[in-house]
């Protein structure tokens, strides 16, 4: 295999069953199961080993619950292990929750900038791609007004441009293949794809099994935390529909 871009050895993923600080409504009503079970913890995944090579293109399928997000969020560094060791050797560019860190007052410009910055690049790199980014989310003389007045289409428009224009190493894709209307959607398609055939890491999860099949060189099949299989994409996803049936 390439040279690793994402090694996971024997990582276990645990959650509290109850909040740290509940409030005092929750306390009152809460108070005879705590005092029953307070310590009790929610495995999200268990012994999970894992490595993608550089230039991989990795689907992660599985039911609702399956920790797929639990995954994805030790892989973009926003939760750690509770045991076990990740290590991720290149920049993650995350496409999952679209323009969660856009600040409604800034116009889209404004937040263009400080996405970019927040996503590796410089300023330089960024007004060198000013123009193609714009061009690209069709929001024109959008731009220049305050996020909090756009539809939620123009929002994701831009949010899913910049992304793809800031010289991606490590892609995270969580369920946002369709984004905007059918014009838009088959464009950013069309650059995701290109993104992936030259060689951007990838990892991909969606509900969309022909997507995954089509795109991706291997696929890992989660449940209950753990993987069931891992492997060519075609067998792994047979096996998937035949257990879901």
């Amino acid at each position: 295999m390439n040279e690793s871009s994402i090694q996971m050895e024997h990582v276990w993923k645990e959650y509290p069953s109850w909040r740290d600080s509940p409030g005092i409504m929750e306390f009152m009503v809460n108070i005879y199961k705590r005092g029953k079970g307070g310590n009790r913890r929610f495995v999200a995944l268990q012994d999970i080993n894992l490595n993608i090579g550089k230039g991989e293109c990795v689907g992660i399928i599985g039911r609702n619950g399956a920790g797929k997000s639990s995954m994805l969020s030790l892989m973009i560094g926003t939760v750690y292990p509770t045991k076990g060791r990740v290590k991720i050797n290149e920049r993650v560019t995350p496409l999952m929750e679209m323009g969660s860190g856009f600040h409604p007052d800034m116009t889209g410009r404004e937040n263009l900038v400080l996405n970019g910055v927040l996503l590796g690049l410089t300023k330089e790199d960024i007004y060198n791609q000013m123009d193609a980014i714009v061009d690209f989310s069709e929001i024109g003389e959008y731009i220049d007004i305050p996020v909090r007045t756009y539809s939620a289409g123009m929002y994701l428009r831009l949010a899913f441009s910049i992304a793809i224009h800031t010289k991606p190493k490590l892609l995270i894709i969580d369920e946002i293949l369709a984004v905007g209307d059918e014009g838009f959607q088959k464009k950013s398609n069309h650059a995701m794809l290109g993104l992936i055939r030259s060689g951007v890491t990838t990892v991909v999860v969606s509900h969309n099994l022909n997507v995954i099949q089509e795109i991706c060189e291997r696929v890992l099949w989660l449940d209950h935390g753990r993987i069931m299989d891992m492997g060519d994409p075609g067998k792994v996803i047979s096996e998937y529909r035949k257990h879901a049936a």
